[in-house]
């Protein structure tokens, strides 16, 4: 017999059923139908999904315009990336060869090409645009060396331009393009010089950043190829005898190089403002010369076939500047080039550039405090402040601080030579004496230094003179020279033997000289015929006798102070340049196959 569920259970288990049936019906009104799924969800759940569903059909929309304007371009691959420089170099010339055709739209040495904005004012004036912004209605045109190429896809292309010291990103999206894309960039290589059309903006990057400000480009043209393959970014080009043969390339691959010829551009400039502030004239002289005067150096000699005679380069243009002013221009100046038939180190190459000025009714005290403003506010103009960090024996090496700042040390010759060899010197007007003579080998053999002959007593004393100029790290004038060291300059008005005359040094290293300007034509025919002997003595670095020179100032040179300074050295101190070479945009070298012989050697 079945048992019987009582009825109290069963009328409880009806109620909680009843009970369940109207929490989801109750449930249900407070949902809604999600169409697309036929689920039941809240209010808010669907208001999302719609959201969400209505953002993915936008983005659907945009893929689907963007693949229908777009062109269809195969991703190709660069079949030039893993050659050799050699191989690279035959393979591209052929192809750039095979494009030039006159008068035709794929000739790759175009006629002209017109830019619109500089890269350096672009970024000035679009530099304010926000992450994603785009000025499509502004058309810019620039042009550049491709530094960097990069591709993500094949319908988008990123160039670094490179132009004038400035950088630049080009973006290229198939879309944006008027012409043939894939044709646009097939023959793009990095090294090559292109012209952009587009609009300005900046990119919009995925993976977040605030973007780069670029060119979109909508054409792209070749304007030059670089035949050869440039050297990687990874390794630059560094090699120091490598780049002082090929400065352009070095131009091209460091920026820091061209940032030393900037400067001493600057350099330049600043003294001419300087002058010409102060009343100076520029003028020219000649660079061939009868007589090679006007300083104590060995010239070239060249010939000149129409008057079948030998000249000189100069060696220096003090004695026509000392002419002009004879003839009444008190103020002159020129900055050129010198040329010296002497060693080549690391301070010395045979062609350099100086300025020579001089100024009537001026003396070497006048000059003094003239240099002292001209180089300490030179230097605080350029480099910022009065000092700067010099590291004489290259980037790995000791660093000096020099500071130009006023006033400077003023150091006397002859004292402190006496103080440095502890030896009485004879009287400066018994310099040029065989006692002399003997006093001075024997002070080079007791300090056991070696001077170069000939062995005149001007020779021995200037290599004396080193050690007071290995001491001089800040600007230092050394001054009160022998009249036997300086055959230009005007006699000491108070002791006998000793001229007007300072040299400023640096870092060890001379950067100027000035005078109190000989102007007795009988003193300085004397001078000459004493520098005649030193020559017929084996120094070949001294002067001949300049007849057109004395007849000059036998109608009278004014008293006049005289000056010059040496162009490269100063650009090497205030652009950390421990080798005139660094700072010479052609210095002087063996040829190539003469380097290259030694080496195999």
């Amino acid at each position: 017999m079945a048992s019987e569920i009582p009825t109290s259970s069963a009328t409880k288990a009806d109620s909680n059923v009843e009970k369940k049936v109207e929490e989801i019906t109750e449930g249900l009104k407070k949902t809604y139908l999600d169409e697309e799924t036929g689920e039941q969800v809240s209010k808010s759940e669907l208001k999302k999904r719609k959201k969400m569903r209505a953002v993915a059909a936008k983005k659907a929309a945009k893929k689907a315009k963007t693949k229908s304007t777009a062109p269809k371009v195969p991703k190709n691959k660069d079949e030039l990336a893993n050659l050799n420089p050699n191989q690279y170099f035959e393979i591209r010339s052929a192809r750039v060869d095979a494009l030039r055709k006159p008068h035709s739209e794929t000739n790759p040495y175009p006629h002209k090409f017109s830019v619109s904005i500089q890269l350096d004012d672009f970024r000035e004036k679009y530099g304010s645009l926000k992450k994603g912004e785009t000025l499509q209605d502004v058309e810019v045109s620039i042009a550049g060396r491709i530094m960097v190429k990069r591709e993500s896809g094949s319908k988008l292309k990123f160039y670094s331009l490179s132009s004038d010291g400035n950088t630049l990103q080009v973006m290229a999206q198939a879309q944006d393009a008027v012409d043939d894309f894939q044709e646009s960039h097939k023959e793009l290589r990095r090294g090559d010089i292109i012209g952009v059309v587009g609009y300005p903006g900046r990119t919009n990057p995925a993976k977040g950043g605030e973007g780069e400000i670029s060119v979109f480009a909508k054409q792209v043209k070749l304007l030059t190829p670089c035949l050869h393959m440039l050297p990687t970014e990874h390794y630059g080009f560094k090699d120091q005898e490598a780049r002082y043969r090929k400065r352009y390339l070095d131009l091209i691959m460091n920026k820091s190089k061209r940032d030393i010829f900037i400067t001493r551009s600057k350099i330049i400039q600043y003294i001419r403002r300087f002058l010409d502030s102060r009343r100076y004239i520029e003028v020219e002289t000649p660079i061939l010369n009868i007589i090679a005067g006007g300083a104590t150096a060995k010239p070239f000699v060249t010939h000149h076939n129409d008057l079948d005679m030998d000249m000189y380069m100069r060696i220096a243009p003090e004695l026509f500047l000392k002419e002009l002013v004879v003839g009444g221009m008190d103020r002159v100046y020129e900055i050129g080039r010198q040329f010296r038939n002497e060693s080549i180190d690391m301070t010395h190459n045979p062609e350099f550039t100086t300025c020579e000025f001089y100024q009537a009714y001026a003396d070497v005290y006048d000059l003094m405090d003239m240099t002292e403003i001209l180089f300490s506010e030179m230097v605080k103009t350029i480099c910022g402040d009065y000092k700067i960090d010099y590291q004489p024996d290259g980037p790995e090496g000791k660093s000096w601080t020099i500071d130009f700042s006023r006033p400077w040390k003023r150091v006397n010759m002859m004292e402190e030579l006496e103080r440095i060899y502890g030896a009485k010197f004879p009287p400066a007007d018994q310099l040029g004496t065989e006692e002399t003579t003997k006093f001075l080998k024997k002070v080079l053999i007791d300090h056991k230094m070696d001077c170069p002959p000939p062995l005149t007593n001007a020779r021995m004393l200037d290599k004396l003179v080193g050690a007071i100029e290995d001491s001089s790290i800040n600007p230092t004038f050394i001054f009160g020279h022998p009249q036997i060291m300086s055959p230009l300059a005007k006699y000491d008005r108070k002791i006998r033997g000793l001229c007007e005359r300072f040299e400023v040094f640096v870092g060890t290293k001379e950067i100027c000289n000035a005078y109190t300007e000989l102007n007795d034509p009988f003193d300085q025919r004397a001078r000459f015929e004493e520098q005649a002997k030193q020559k017929d003595q084996g120094d070949d670095e001294a002067q001949l006798i300049d007849e057109t020179f004395c007849d000059a100032l036998e109608y009278g040179l004014p008293p006049t102070g005289g000056w010059g300074c040496g162009i490269d050295r100063i650009c090497m101190f205030l652009t950390n340049s421990n080798t005139i070479r660094e700072v010479l945009l052609f210095p002087t070298l063996k040829p190539d196959a003469l380097a290259k012989g030694e080496k195999d050697e």
